[in-house]
């Protein structure tokens, strides 16, 4: 399972020219999934994102988590994030896992997150053509990978 979590002043996301989901401070989490993801890595990343230590603190210090600052999770599924460009120009998804497979993954850490953070989660529409729109923070952004946990 893959994130790129970025650090948001802002974050919304509308289909089809209506706003759909929104947050204000907190964090948007970009996330992918592969087959072989677990509920192991749902647990492994959930605890990660909400216990990150990524907010200033009042010295200008990355040392507040979301769960210190009460912020909010805007998730939204994003299968290219497992994109192999090894070959040629245009990319491959084939580790990116199907909808049968990647739904139930994706509603499982969204029931996760909102466990760990004890908010309500916002989200896209998985296998929607959405309009991201944020306003990084600083800029933060993240990756983390569940199998590689670095």
């Amino acid at each position: 399972m893959r994130a790129i979590i970025q650090r948001v002043k802002h974050a919304s996301v509308s289909i089809d020219g209506k706003l759909t989901a929104t947050i204000e401070q907190g964090l948007l989490v970009l996330l992918g999934i592969e087959a072989e993801d677990s509920a192991e890595d749902i647990a492994w990343l959930s605890a990660k994102i909400v216990q990150m230590r990524i907010f200033n603190d009042q010295q200008h210090l990355m040392n507040l988590s979301l769960l210190d600052v009460q912020g909010s999770i805007l998730v939204v599924s994003q299968f290219t994030l497992h994109a192999s460009t090894k070959k040629g120009n245009r990319p491959s998804f084939i580790l990116a896992a199907k909808p049968n497979i990647a739904i139930p993954l994706y509603e499982a850490m969204i029931v996760q997150l909102e466990k760990d953070s004890g908010r309500k989660i916002q989200t896209g529409s998985f296998g929607a053509d959405m309009q991201v729109s944020l306003v990084n923070d600083g800029p933060v952004t993240i990756f983390i990978d569940s199998k590689q946990k670095q």
